[in-house]
């Protein structure tokens, strides 16, 4: 069995993708916020490419049933009823609803890795539970990929940290566990900043421009371990939050 990191979606090939379960990463902020969207109630959230197509397929929903949602460059989109801040994903707003989300990088990383057998929703904020779900996984026998989605094609720090925290996690479960060399730096980069996540934002040139546009909240979220506990399939072009899954010792 494997696992693989890859830096960023631009690194994905058919074979890293075939018959693998694959968390993809976005901690500033797509993937914290689809966590947070399905925590609030959310009953699904539908990556989309481009604005133009979040429209289209809106139009497909009877009003009241759907809500656009995204950013570009840090911004909400005009005419969107929601950005991509997770403290806007509350039940009042998206309690029961369907969400076409539109980011510059998590939905795109949604995307390319939608080939996969299995697509998970990663971040810190929903760690401990989709941890658990890559363990069982690797339990029966399935490599994995984490992908970073990283910064409009370049890595991030954020991303990177935070794929090394699952790296941990998993390792010490999994001491056989095969790894690429993204891996081993992705561990070693985590482990240089530890718990200390306002410290990595801090360093992280997408969490300074976060921070210098306003979204210093946005940061304490996306930096709480657990803070929307929950797991986020993504399976025929859908995130839901699946039934939960009881296997020996642990419940998914």
């Amino acid at each position: 069995m494997r696992l693989d990191v890859y830096l960023a979606p631009s690194e994905l090939t058919p074979a890293a993708l075939d018959g693998r379960v694959v968390a993809v990463i976005d901690v500033l902020r797509a993937t914290t916020t689809i966590a947070a969207a399905l925590h609030a109630g959310a009953r699904t959230v539908i990556p989309c490419l481009e604005t133009e197509d979040a429209v289209r397929t809106g139009r497909q929903y009877e009003r009241g049933e759907v809500k656009l949602a995204g950013e570009r460059q840090m911004q909400a989109i005009a005419g969107f009823d929601l950005g991509n801040s997770p403290l806007e994903f509350t039940a009042a707003a998206v309690g029961q609803q369907t969400v076409l989300l539109t980011t510059t990088n998590g939905t795109r990383a949604l995307l390319a890795a939608e080939s996969a057998k299995l697509v998970l929703v990663a971040s810190y904020a929903n760690f401990t539970v989709t941890v658990a779900r890559l363990s069982l996984a690797l339990e029966q026998g399935q490599s994995i990929a984490i992908v970073c989605s990283a910064s409009e094609g370049t890595v991030s720090l954020e991303d990177s940290a935070c794929a090394g925290r699952y790296a941990v996690a998993l390792r010490a479960a999994f001491p056989d566990l095969r790894v690429n060399d993204a891996t081993q730096m992705c561990t070693l980069l985590s482990a240089q900043f530890g718990d200390d996540l306002a410290s990595l934002f801090g360093a992280s040139e997408h969490g300074r421009a976060l921070r210098a546009a306003g979204f210093e909240r946005d940061l304490i979220a996306c930096g709480s371990v657990d803070l929307y506990p929950v797991l986020a399939e993504y399976r025929e072009r859908a995130i839901v939050r699946p039934s939960p899954v009881v296997v020996p010792d642990r419940e998914l």
